[in-house]
């Protein structure tokens, strides 16, 4: 039986009234049951220490419990898998942060395709990476080290936590836009390598922020600069990078996604709880103490645009410098 055309679009109309009824009853219901953020880092690491902090401040707003499941290994590949094969329901979500965007290159066979199979929620904060020196190497400013390491080829030696981490991309980055000449030595994680550096046995390391910190206070490093584009509240004396090398900028960074096919609904309700939550000040404190500076608020597709520019820029880096996983 054919329907008469106005009563075909009376029920067409009605069926899109449903849908978007539904959705947005589905925001409003969720979270029903407790919420997973899957981490892919060691309980205690900062990642780890942010999502605890998001995660207890979103279990007050929406009364549900969010719990932290570390899955670390595999530089965060591990955890990526994990959530890109959950229910796409938002139950399950991801801390993502620059290794996501750095191994979508550096693997060749993953599987799974960091842009395509993760639903961007939302940024939160910016970390700084700073170039520390050991205080054997004469020199005192960035300038004086580049001409330094110029005049001898072959003899800084520059650690990072292992060959494709954010700390060796970073230098890479700086190597090429400086034109500076530095023997990586990959270690099997960060803390190995500043203590090599403060021994004396590499030179050079930029390093995560708080784990410096502490260091450069006591005399033990000497801080250059910091990576990003302004100074940190931490360190307010210390250049940036770019003051010398004009374009340079390179940063970890820390967010949300989930599944791809995750409701519309929910991505956006989530969205709007983590945006209050980097706008919280006691939340902003804490993540200064950690070397962070927040992200604006943004919607979820602006989040994806960064994630897609941060993936090319480090593939750039990456291909540049011949980088292989370990």
């Amino acid at each position: 039986m054919k329907l008469p055309r106005r009563n075909f679009l009376h029920l067409a109309a009605g069926a899109a009234a449903l849908s978007g009824v539904s959705r947005i009853a589905r925001a409003q219901t969720y979270p029903s049951r407790p919420v997973r953020i899957i981490v892919g880092q060691a309980a205690g690491s900062g990642s780890d220490t942010v999502a605890r902090l998001i995660g207890q401040f979103l279990s007050e707003r929406l009364g549900q419990t969010f719990v932290i499941e570390n899955r670390p290994g595999a530089g965060g590949n591990i955890a990526t898998e994990a959530a890109v094969r959950s229910p796409p329901d938002g139950y399950t979500l991801l801390l993502l942060n620059g290794a996501n965007t750095i191994n979508a290159t550096l693997y060749d066979k993953l599987n799974f395709d960091f842009i395509r199979d993760i639903a961007p929620i939302s940024g939160l904060a910016t970390f700084s990476f700073v170039m520390v020196i050991n205080p054997s190497v004469p020199t005192i400013t960035l300038p004086e080290f580049i001409a330094y390491a110029n005049a001898n080829p072959g003899k800084i030696n520059m650690a990072s936590a292992g060959n494709g981490s954010t700390s060796h991309v970073v230098g890479e980055l700086f190597k090429m836009m400086a034109g500076v000449g530095m023997v990586h030595v990959p270690y099997r994680g960060s803390s190995p390598a500043l203590t090599d550096l403060l021994a004396g046995q590499v030179q050079v390391m930029f390093d995560a922020t708080p784990s410096s910190l502490p260091h450069i206070r006591a005399g033990k490093l000497r801080a250059l600069a910091v990576t990003t584009a302004a100074r940190l509240e931490v360190l307010l004396d210390v250049p940036t990078v770019g003051d010398f090398v004009p374009g340079y900028e390179a940063s970890s960074w820390l967010g949300f996604g989930a599944p791809k096919n995750t409701p519309a609904a929910v991505v956006d309700r989530l969205n709007k709880e983590i945006n209050l939550a980097i706008s919280d000040p006691a939340i902003k404190a804490r993540l200064v103490d950690l070397g962070g500076s927040m992200l604006p608020p943004s919607p979820p597709a602006e989040f994806g645009k960064f994630l897609a520019s941060d993936t090319e820029k480090w593939a750039r880096v990456i291909r540049t410098a011949n980088i292989k996983a370990e």
